[in-house]
């Protein structure tokens, strides 16, 4: 499942008679739209239903569910989430047959192949990123199709084609943009072909593949090596701080500017006290606008999508109301509802962050969004591996939580041998007496009931299902279930 993306370029998917495993998950549901969008015949299989799985269907996707179904004879190209076993079936079955076989992300090289790529790259902030660069662009009447890894209500879901061209601007005649959520792990950027791009930071994730954080730095390095040279009019924007900056762009023929609150930064951003954020440009003022996320981190997503937003041709006028008008993704200080309580309501937020330095910042900006008066913290920690490599890191990012309740790991990807490594009891006692290991999510809603008290604020956190617990909570339901 390793073939190269130039294999399958993307000209040859008109006509292309599609299968996805996998076609529930968050990027490949997205893709599936896409590759439709480009004349591919798309069907697929999933190991259960959901709504991803009913909106495909309402879009004339055939998805087979519950068992792994049979190959059809006519296919011509299988696609496969990173989540897959090689020894998958139906991967096997295509190997047996000489069909090829493609990972997702070869397949969004392909497709950069034939459209204007715009990467978004970082460690954290890449979907909510992605989604503001897209929602810019589509006001500024710019057309770009997206594909990001979370869902966006104003962009109607987590994938869009968009136009046959750019209508303005630097790359004005080009084959249309299409910007992308660009993941770092297992190195899988490595297979798209950007114009340009942003880094948003850089720090230590996935070492289960990487093992280092120099060489996950080595990889944002090939990543930024490949845009085209300044000459092409390839473009990097990379935060001035948090992105080891100096090392990955060494040898980057494209042009580099930075953002940050960096006085030294290209791009420097500035935040009022009345919450209105300004981005200087070379001592002018490029961007101001009052937004409504939350947090000096989406401060600094939002200072990245306006900037390179302007770099490919929006007006400002329209880069600063858009900025103004956007409302956030899903599973990103997501507000669920309120939990009604005896003494009151309690506000729950839900959020995706799953890695120390996301639930610091998303704490952080909750704390002091919310004014509330103790804030209560459900995280299922996601990925065993992750756990043990991060657990110091784990444990000193709950600075601005009051209580911390934590289910059980959530078990994805790592060698089975990890389950004995580490528990969510042991990442407890490293965050202190505030913490408990609390189990399954419906004894962590039970168990955020009885702590509740007037003025509380609630958050559930983690890329897995811990998001049932905020559910449960304002539906007044204990229906959560083991996850």
């Amino acid at each position: 499942m390793t073939s190269p993306a130039t294999e399958a370029p993307a000209a040859a998917l008109r006509g292309a008679r599609v299968w996805l495993v996998g076609a529930g998950g968050t990027g490949m549901c997205g893709l599936a739209r896409l590759l439709l969008a480009a004349g591919a015949q798309v069907r697929g299989e999933d190991r259960e239903d959901g709504e991803a799985i009913d909106a495909l269907r309402r879009d004339g996707i055939e998805v087979t569910t519950g068992v792994t179904a049979a190959l059809p004879a006519n296919t011509t190209l299988v696609v496969a989430t990173a989540a897959a076993p090689a020894e998958h079936p139906t991967l096997k079955a295509a190997r047996a047959r000489n069909i090829p076989v493609r990972t997702y992300a070869q397949m969004l090289g392909a497709l950069h192949g034939v459209r204007t790529g715009v990467s978004v790259a970082g460690t954290h902030g890449k979907s909510t990123t992605t989604c503001l660069l897209t929602w810019v662009l589509l006001r500024a009447g710019m057309e770009p199709g997206f594909i990001a890894g979370a869902t966006c209500a104003a962009l109607g879901g987590n994938a869009r084609p968009g136009g046959a061209t750019v209508p303005t601007g630097p790359f004005a005649g080009r084959p249309g943009f299409l910007v992308t959520e660009s993941c770092e792990f297992d190195r899988s950027f490595h297979n798209l072909q950007p114009a340009t791009a942003i880094i948003n930071n850089v720090e230590a994730e996935h070492l289960d593949c990487y093992g280092s954080l120099e060489a996950v730095i080595e990889s944002f390095r090939v990543f930024a090596r490949s845009l085209p040279s300044a000459a092409e009019g390839g473009y990097l924007l990379i935060a001035h701080d948090g992105a080891h900056r100096e090392a990955v762009t060494r040898g980057v023929a494209a042009t580099v500017e930075t953002f940050g609150m960096n006085a030294a930064a290209t791009h420097v951003i500035e935040r009022a006290t009345d919450g209105a954020v300004t981005v200087r440009s070379r001592d002018e003022i490029a961007l101001s606008w009052r937004p409504r996320l939350m947090g000096a981190h989406n401060a600094m997503n939002a200072a990245a999508a306006g900037v390179m937003a302007l770099r490919l041709g929006a007006p400002r006028a329209a880069v600063e109301a858009a900025l103004a008008e956007f409302t956030g993704l899903d599973r990103r200080q997501q507000f669920v509802g309120l939990a009604r309580m005896p003494f009151g309501d309690v506000r729950v937020f839900d959020d995706y962050g799953h890695h120390p330095t996301e639930i610091r910042v998303t704490l952080r900006a909750l704390r002091e969004a919310t004014g509330a008066r103790r804030l209560v913290c459900i995280f299922q920690p996601h990925q065993h591996s992750r756990t043990r490599l991060l657990l110091e890191e784990f444990a000193g990012a709950f600075a601005d939580a009051d209580a911390v309740l934590l289910p059980e790991i959530h078990f994805v990807r790592d060698p089975e041998e990890e389950r004995t490594k580490v528990n969510s009891e042991m990442l407890a006692t490293r965050i202190g007496p505030k913490a408990e290991a609390v189990g399954t999510f419906d004894a962590a809603w039970a168990r955020t009931r009885s702590l509740l008290k007037a003025g509380d604020v609630v958050v559930t956190m983690g890329a897995g299902s811990v998001w049932k617990v905020a559910r449960a909570l304002v539906n007044g339901g204990a229906a959560c279930h083991a996850g």
